[in-house]
């Protein structure tokens, strides 16, 4: 079972403090969404509105084409999955999973096959007769999860669920959570401020910041095409370069550029009449820049900082005017920190930003 979502001019408000500012957005049936943006932007409270644990102040959320702002949460039809698991410590895994169900009068035969289903599906069945304490943080995550899964929701909404495992195990259980939308096709919100979380996961993804949207898309087009300034720097690691913009000329082909340390760079972006480039910006991605070969002439850079990650190496350095930039190297790069290198900038992989912090790309992409 999966549904469609519809946020409509939602705000919210405590007292005067605004802290989600007109918000609309639709969800398809079955789709993957993550809302992703940094600590206070907003995310987290979104998502308890459209559970029922946060009141609309004002606008309007649908669950498959039914209003539930003025619904009491356990008339939603969706199950959320907490950042703390939120399971009953006296309770075994079992009875956290049945629990919900018996109070809302579901018949025990029905209550044993979802609950076998769903241990079959997340592979805790030899786990049921545990209580909590006897759980790893993985499988007090799949418990939970189970938990929300023999509800049957029309969505599942998750709250950061990741945030309290270690690292590999972060990894596997994000892999886990892929495979688990494959199989149930269930619509799923998921929060975070992982961004690598979102870019794996997310059919689209919510960029939030200061209380509202910045960018809705798929992980690639907000990775290739930030709509803003903010995008581009908070999706990618490491994060996009950015230099300033001296002068802009602009011409049939497009713009020349002529930015601090870098020189001139022509570029396909043609750019409204009334563009300026007083605090304008130049955004660069560090793979997009290469480490010339010995002898070959570009844009010298000074490199302070390598960091040797295997398959590739980065290389944080200062262009001539003292402006920093991290280039990509490939893992077999020998830069050292103190040497003079020389690189290049892919111009057909540049993006100019206004001083409003707006994102302008070529024509097509």
């Amino acid at each position: 079972m999966s549904a469609s979502i519809e946020i409509a001019n939602v705000t919210k408000r405590y007292g005067t403090l605004t802290v989600l500012d007109d918000i609309s957005l639709s969800i398809s049936p079955s789709e993957f969404v993550v809302f992703l943006g940094p600590s206070g932007c907003g995310k987290s409270t979104l998502l308890r509105m459209i559970a029922g644990l946060e009141d609309v102040t004002e606008g309007m959320i649908s669950v498959g084409g039914q209003r539930v702002d003025t619904l009491p949460p356990g008339k939603r039809g969706v199950a959320m999955v907490f950042q703390s698991y939120a399971l009953y410590p006296h309770m075994t895994v079992h009875e956290n999973m049945s629990f919900g169900l018996e109070n809302i009068g579901v018949a025990k035969k029905e209550i044993e096959k979802r609950i076998r289903l769903a241990a079959e599906t997340l592979e805790i069945a030899h786990l049921l007769d545990r209580k909590p304490q006897k759980l790893s943080g993985g499988q007090r995550q799949r418990a939970a999860i189970g938990r929300a899964i023999v509800k049957e929701p029309k969505a599942f909404l998750f709250d950061e669920p990741l945030s309290n495992l270690d690292a590999a195990l972060r990894g596997r259980t994000r892999l886990e959570l892929a495979q688990l939308h494959a199989r149930l096709g269930s619509t799923m919100i998921f929060v975070t401020h992982d961004q690598v979380e979102a870019m794996t996961l997310a059919d689209r993804i919510v960029v939030m910041h200061n209380r509202k949207i910045e960018q809705i898309g798929t992980p690639m087009e907000i990775y290739h095409h930030p709509a803003t300034r903010f995008v581009a720097g908070f999706v990618g690691s490491p994060a996009m370069n950015f230099i300033p913009v001296q002068r802009i000329t602009q011409n049939e082909n497009g713009t020349a550029v002529d930015a601090a340390g870098i020189g001139n760079l022509d570029t396909a972006i043609r750019l409204p009449t009334a563009f300026s480039s007083q605090s304008a910006t130049l955004g660069i991605r560090a793979e997009d820049i290469s480490v010339l070969s010995p002898g070959q002439s570009g844009v010298p850079l000074i490199a302070e900082v390598v960091e040797r990650l295997g398959d590739r190496t980065l290389i944080y350095g200062r262009l001539s005017d003292g402006t920093k930039l991290t280039v990509e190297a490939d893992g077999r790069n020998e830069a050292s920190a103190g040497d003079r290198l020389e690189i290049a900038l892919d111009a057909s992989a540049i993006h100019l930003f206004d001083a409003d912090g707006m994102a302008h790309h070529p024509e097509g992409e």
